[in-house]
């Protein structure tokens, strides 16, 4: 064999080589020109309209920064759910033909649940940065990836607040769906862990009108606590608020708290709209924690400069922030995948076949054959972002879950203490500084002000479906000095009314009052009497349609004979 020849088959093994091994010659696949990604949520919303600025400057932090994805242009498809199940299945389909090795998103919970199985099928990684359920676990969708704060924890800081006021009983207020759902189930499990309890489940279905919810809040008031959770979604939450303001609820003796959701509203609404506060005045309400950072900083001032340009439509919330992060998490995690020599390919699934005449062609879509891979780097990953460290705990939730503690009042909010998972309840300053513990006294927050604009905490309860009680006062000739008419406010005076509004005072709840003389003054009236009208329910002048009712308590208090009845 000639010295040519033999240079010319040497040769021809090397280029073979390299073909096997990657077109750069180093033993490891070149990487692709791009990487596709999705990105599921609704587009017109109050999270959706940050969400969408914030993944698509992510998207042009990540294609401008030389040391991740060096060479390889990540390409984010975007498409709107609508809010819509239906349409979010339909939408998450229509990606997922593109050969997309992630996607961001969903924004609903209920749409995640959905969709998590098109995940499953297709090993196709989901970063959700809004879908708050503590029901999408990864024991069921593995695939799934939070990449926000779990509604768990956020129950479980409401339920801390609920015993650190000194209250035993609330009713929750909720849409009634799969996020409505399964953060009341998770706020009910947080508050039996502290011998409380959620006495009443107010749900009204999506997209309800003002006048279904005021005809649900006319029953809630009805009952007798006075402490409200409310856990809706942002774009109709604050008709909760205007409807309980039409109907008395926001005054003293009231208490509100509102979760995230709120949080998110006023956040986009900056600068505060009158409109939106004037309903909400004295609601706590809380806010996912963010710790302050140069970088946090800079982000706001670059959106706020965009939104003086009129390129921003909305103030940054929260959830912006999270979808920065979730893109720049897959960014990170694909990069790694990348430079382990792992090849993006995709491969039919033998399931998936044409029906004859469809135009579903299921063909089409592929599964991820790196998906597992990706998965993994995705949890192993560890930046720190707008939202802080973003990490992942072995459960697969973000580490360290806080939240802000705020209380409307005025034109703005004000910040009143922080939660969080490791210390509990604290006053702002600190936050992370002591470990967790479950006594009340350890546990400290500022004073709120409360619906009606008072400093004194609510007790939390009303008797008598929110009207007075109506109490019966034998209208004597004799003993005046323990019971007597009078011009006051309560009409009556004496020693006896003074023990009795004395006990009321100390009781654990609200209880409103309105004495009514029964008797002419000018003879005892009989007991024998009362008694029989308590047992024939007869009405009593000089209030019209009130019956006697359930029971008469009688006191003998020295050397006066006083009976009160409730009418």
């Amino acid at each position: 064999m000639g010295s040519v020849p033999l240079l010319a088959l040497c040769f021809s093994i090397l280029l073979i080589g390299a073909a096997a091994a990657g077109q750069n010659g180093t033993g490891v696949p070149s990487k692709p020109g791009v990487v596709n990604m999705g990105a599921l949520f609704t587009f017109n919303s109050t999270i959706g309209r940050v969400a969408k600025l914030a993944i698509q400057l992510a998207v042009q932090d990540v294609n401008g920064n030389p040391n991740l994805l060096s060479g390889t242009r990540l390409n984010v498809i975007e498409r709107d759910t609508n809010c819509s199940g239906f349409l979010g299945i339909i939408e998450a389909l229509q990606v997922m033909e593109n050969d997309v090795v992630a996607i961001i998103g969903p924004q609903s919970s209920g749409i995640a649940h959905v969709i998590s199985h098109v995940g499953n099928e297709l090993h196709v990684p989901l970063l959700s940065f809004a879908a708050t359920d503590p029901t999408l676990t990864s024991f069921e969708y593995p695939y799934f990836l939070r990449t926000t704060q779990n509604d768990y924890f956020q129950m479980n800081a409401i339920a801390d607040m609920i015993g650190y006021y000194g209250w035993r009983e609330v009713i929750a207020i909720f849409v009634d769906d799969d996020y409505g759902r399964g953060g009341i189930t998770a706020l009910g499990d947080a508050l039996a862990m502290k011998r409380c309890k959620i006495t009443y489940k107010a749900a009204f279905p999506p997209n309800a009108d003002k006048s279904v919810i005021s005809q649900l809040l006319i029953q809630v008031n009805q009952m007798e606590s006075r402490v409200f959770v409310v856990h809706v979604n942002p774009d109709s939450g604050l008709t909760v608020f205007s409807s309980a303001q039409d109907l008395g609820m926001m005054a003293n003796g009231y208490a509100w708290m509102a979760t995230d959701w709120l949080a998110s509203v006023l956040d986009s609404s900056q600068p505060s709209n009158p409109d939106i506060m004037a309903p909400i005045q004295g609601v706590i309400v809380l806010r996912q924690h963010t710790p302050p950072s140069n970088l946090t900083r800079a982000f706001l001032s670059r959106w706020n400069n965009m939104l003086q340009k009129g390129n921003a439509t909305s103030s940054l919330n929260t959830y912006g922030l999270y979808a920065y992060d979730s893109v720049l998490l897959a960014a990170h995690a694909i990069d790694r995948f990348l430079n382990e020599g792992q090849k993006i390919s995709f491969s039919n699934d033998p399931r998936l076949h044409d029906a004859n005449g469809s135009r579903l062609l299921l063909t089409a879509l592929r599964y991820f054959d790196g998906g597992d891979k990706l998965l993994e780097n995705l949890l192993l990953t560890n930046f720190t972002g707008l939202t802080g460290q973003v990490q992942f705990s072995s459960d697969r939730n973000l580490i360290h879950p806080a939240y802000d503690i705020l209380n409307v009042g005025g034109n703005g909010i004000r910040r009143i203490g922080y939660w969080s998972n490791y210390s509990g309840l604290s006053a702002p300053e600190t936050l992370n500084g002591k470990p967790r513990n479950a006594s009340n006294t350890s546990q400290q927050l500022y004073n709120p002000i409360w619906p009606g604009e008072t400093t004194t905490t609510p007790r939390g309860w009303g008797l008598n479906n929110g009207k007075p009680l109506r109490i019966g006062i034998p209208y004597r000739t004799s003993y005046k000095e323990f019971i007597s008419n009078d011009t006051g406010p309560d009409n009556v005076k004496g020693y006896c009314i003074d023990v009795f509004n004395a006990a009321v005072k100390l009781l654990p709840y609200d209880v409103k009052t309105s004495f009514i003389l029964f008797g002419d003054g000018h003879r005892n009236p009989s007991y024998h009497e009362l008694v029989q009208k308590v047992a024939d329910n007869v009405r009593i002048a000089p209030v019209t349609e009130l019956r006697f009712r359930f029971y008469i308590v009688y006191g003998s208090i020295l050397l006066g004979f006083c009976m009160f009845y409730v009418l």
